[in-house]
């Protein structure tokens, strides 16, 4: 599958072998990626640069994933949200409460996941409905100081 837009894509997964698994295979097909190991380094990389798509795992340890993408939807509302996580959910639905366009489960191959990111890319209709959450603390860039740190 080759994409036919270049797009610009976060991706956040404290997984440090997922994450770059997924950064090499998306550039491979001609995005540009970055990535972020936990929710504070997120909004600090999308203060520096907003990205069209952000694929963000749900278990993280500083900013629970939920929280994070509803920061994200509330502040970046531009940016398609695709959520993904291994352990907690048991479906392919997206969670309730989870502020995102579509849903990964992981361990079920990267097709599901890359044809997401193909769909998105390609301004069409991503699978699901667009959800928001009814509160989330607003973090600011200002009290995220100290918190991003590198691989």
């Amino acid at each position: 599958m080759t994409a036919k837009v270049r797009a610009k894509i976060l991706v956040v997964d404290d997984e440090y072998t997922l994450n770059t698994t997924l950064v090499q295979i998306l550039e491979h097909l001609g995005h540009h990626v970055r990535s972020a190991r936990n929710g504070a380094c997120a909004l600090a990389e999308i203060h520096s640069a907003v990205p069209g798509i952000l694929i963000s795992d749900l278990n993280m340890p500083d900013i629970p994933g939920p929280e994070l993408l509803s920061v994200i939807r509330r502040r970046f509302p531009s940016i398609q949200v695709i959520a993904m996580s291994g352990g907690s959910y048991f479906d392919d639905a997206l969670p309730d409460g989870v502020a995102a366009d579509a849903f990964y489960r992981k361990g079920t191959g990267l097709g599901p996941l890359l044809q997401m990111v193909h769909a998105m890319a390609n301004s069409e209709s991503p699978k699901a409905s667009r959800r928001s959450s009814a509160s989330a603390p607003l973090y600011s860039p200002a009290s995220l100081e100290g918190s991003v740190k590198q691989w």
